[in-house]
């Protein structure tokens, strides 16, 4: 029984839906959180609930090493916690850290930590482990070998030990985005010193400071946490957090797969931004059958990725032949059925840097064609090319829509699928030419520094655009934030120009839920503040509860 005693709890409650948003969602989303219980219900502790996510994370959670997408931010979200967490203002907030002093150039950073926090092994969270776990995300940490981090952080300059509970970090350049870089896009979860120094199990004997600690993980059938009975953080009626005794994470790619099990019951929580599952959630929802959040706040983008290092998409010809053979409203209406909206760069509606008219091609068929020839001209060869995508059902059907657009317009598009736990390692190798890609969450435009910036590991596209260098260098150490969002905003236009990416649309997030469920983003941040009603890097668990 998945609530043991408390299974009998059926909760007579409306769905509280929040449809896309077309601008930030600020005030929609966060009406649906379950912060407080829907329609008077109370609020119930204890019980066990099942979530369904979308992939599994095969590479585990050894932090400095991990590759976590969505799936994996959710378990990260669970065990560990991080010390800064975005908020309902999009500013990002101290968490473990309980406080931040900066100097004006914003090169000096020192982090005041909570006081009474303990590790899931009862080692209590002061300086030296911070300390360490900073060294360690970007590759300073000997014990550890860290993959991407280096290069996400290499602006940081040192960091060192102020006193038992406060650390300063110093930056080469101006760096007010320094709190969004250790939150990580919940990928900087903070681990206990013994599985820093774990040389064999550190991806799956996790030790933090989460609302829950991890009991048991089979690879591709179920991840077990069960709750931290000494979780530093309290709910709003002043008992201890969280209020569920266990979560039970099933990876289910299939999205319709994650909707049939939750209205069978199978599943008790589940997430998507599958649009034929957006819109079977929509429709359940209004029937009262399930509780639902959905929102598009500072969401990502979906595109068409190019590796710009090898042929055909080397040629901005190719590149904009793909970009102006695109019917994107079609794509919108057919393989979205009209849910999201089209996307005209990487910064969402309400986000920095965001333009309703960023200068992308429009789409124009006879101008397609008359460009696939220009770059069989140019280069003595016909424009064919590879499209990776995930394996999943909805992938599968969005590449086969693509196929057909590009090649109504002279191209040769090949398939070619895997699954979205090794795709992250595809797009680092050079083994590809076109991918299907959603990233790029907004909100803090500095944030994709890494992903776009010349020579960058992560520049999964291979971009090397000297404007765009410059631009992102202006944008991170810019402190009047006017001016940096117009400097974000001729990057938008930049990325247009040059079609560095193909871009569809900004993703929509769903979280379906049993009725008797609520607390999809938890209560109130230690500052008071409410949390951010986004959804890209996943939400936090320990405000999750069942209702009565």
């Amino acid at each position: 029984m998945r609530r043991g005693a408390l299974g009998t709890c059926v909760a007579l409650l409306l769905a509280a839906v929040v449809l896309p948003a077309c601008s930030s969602g600020d005030d929609s989303a966060s009406t649906a959180n379950g912060v407080e219980p829907v329609g008077g219900a109370e609020v119930v502790r204890g019980g066990d609930l099942t979530y369904a996510l979308e992939a599994e994370t095969s590479g585990g959670w050894c932090i400095p090493e991990a590759q976590l997408a969505i799936s994996g931010m959710m378990v990260a979200w669970t065990v560990y916690d991080f010390l800064f967490v975005p908020s309902a203002d999009d500013g990002f907030v101290p968490f473990l850290a309980e406080s931040l002093e900066r100097n004006d150039e914003a090169t000096e950073f020192v982090l005041h930590l909570r006081e009474g926090v303990t590790f899931h092994d009862g080692s209590p969270l002061d300086a030296e482990v911070v300390r360490n776990n900073i060294d360690a995300w970007r590759g300073e940490y000997p014990a550890r070998k860290a993959l991407l981090g280096p290069f996400v952080l290499a602006n940081i300059d040192s960091v060192e030990v102020v006193d038992d509970m406060s650390v300063r970090i110093t930056t080469k350049v101006p760096w007010p985005a320094l709190p969004a870089y250790l939150y990580g896009g919940a990928r900087n979860g903070v681990m206990a010193q013994a599985q820093l120094d774990d040389p064999d199990t550190c991806d799956r004997a996790l030790i933090g400071t989460g609302p829950f600690e991890i009991d048991e993980w089979e690879v591709n059938d179920h991840l077990r946490v069960v709750r931290n009975d000494d979780y530093w953080r309290d709910a709003p009626d002043g008992e201890a957090l969280p209020y569920l005794d266990s979560i039970t994470f099933r990876p289910v790619p299939d999205a319709q797969a994650r909707v049939n099990g939750l209205l069978s019951g199978e599943y008790d929580m589940m997430m998507t931004s599958a649009a034929p599952a957006t819109e079977t959630l929509d429709a359940e929802a209004r029937s009262g059958n399930i509780a639902l959040y959905q929102t598009s706040f500072n969401t990502e983008v979906g595109f068409i990725m190019f590796n710009e290092s090898q042929p055909p998409f080397d040629s901005p010809t190719a590149r904009r032949a793909v970009a102006t053979a695109l019917d994107r409203e079609s794509y919108n209406e057919v393989v979205s059925l009209g849910l999201f909206e089209v996307a005209s760069g990487p910064f969402a509606p309400g986000a920095p840097g965001y333009l309703e008219d960023a200068g992308f091609p429009a789409f124009d068929l006879d101008a397609a064609r008359e460009l696939v020839q220009q770059y069989e001209r140019e280069s003595g060869s016909p424009l064919e090319f590879t499209y990776v995508h995930g394996n999943d059902e909805d992938n599968t059907r969005s590449a086969q829509f693509l196929q057909e657009m590009l090649e109504a317009a002279g191209m040769t598009v090949n398939l070619r699928s895997t699954e979205q736990a090794t795709q992250i390692n595809t797009a680092l190798g050079d083994d590809w030419q076109a991918m299907a890609f959603r990233n790029f969450p907004s909100g803090v435009p500095d944030g994709n520094y890494v992903w776009w910036y010349t020579g960058s590991p992560v520049n999964f596209g291979r971009i090397a655009d000297s404007e765009v260098d410059r631009l992102l260098d202006e944008g991170r150490s810019e402190l009047d934030e006017d001016v940096a969002e117009g400097i974000y905003e001729d990057l938008n236009r930049r990325l247009s120009d040059q079609v560095h990416f193909a871009w569809l649309d900004w993703t929509t997030w769903s979280v379906g839920m049993q009725p008797d469920t609520s607390g999809v983003l938890g209560p109130p941040l230690p500052d008071g503040q409410e949390p951010s009603p986004g959804l890209a890097t996943g939400h936090a668990t320990a405000g999750i509860h069942f209702t009565e």
